[in-house]
């Protein structure tokens, strides 16, 4: 689960074998994860995301198509499309994000039923696809 930004003395360095990276820097965060994005499409208007699988398979989707992407793969999503992904079998992947959307993944994680998330996802300019005026589907 993403933790609150600590300052970094120097290099952050994930060789194979070691622990899972989790690296927050001041406009950049690097986490290895397993698990999929929400089911919802979603947009951040002023924060790029990018994917890159080591294991397993995603598939993304946005507005105007769906696709996989397996070991080796890169996907970059520029701010302002509409995108969700999953993982569609066990999957290891970095994720390449800014601390804002870091920290709204944290509170998405922690969310209760009775939370409002479009409150919550405004909190941290990101609004659901629909709201955004761009295609839900595929």
């Amino acid at each position: 689960m993403p933790q609150a930004p600590e300052t970094l003395a120097g290099p952050i360095i994930a060789a194979p074998g070691s622990p899972p990276i989790a690296a927050v820097g001041t406009s950049l965060v690097v986490r290895e994860w397993t698990m999929s994005g929400p089911a919802w499409m979603h947009v951040h208007p002023s924060d790029d995301e990018a994917w890159h699988v080591l294991e397993g398979r995603l598939r993304f989707r946005l507005p105007d198509r769906e696709f996989d992407a397996g070991p080796g793969t890169t996907v970059f999503v520029p701010a302002g499309l509409a995108h969700t992904y999953a993982a569609v079998e066990p999957s290891r992947y970095l994720i390449f994000l800014t601390p804002k959307i870091d920290r709204l993944i944290t509170e998405l994680l922690a969310r209760s039923e009775t939370d409002d998330l479009r409150a919550m996802l405004r909190r941290f300019d990101t609004v659901l696809a629909d709201d955004a005026g761009q295609p839900n589907s595929t």
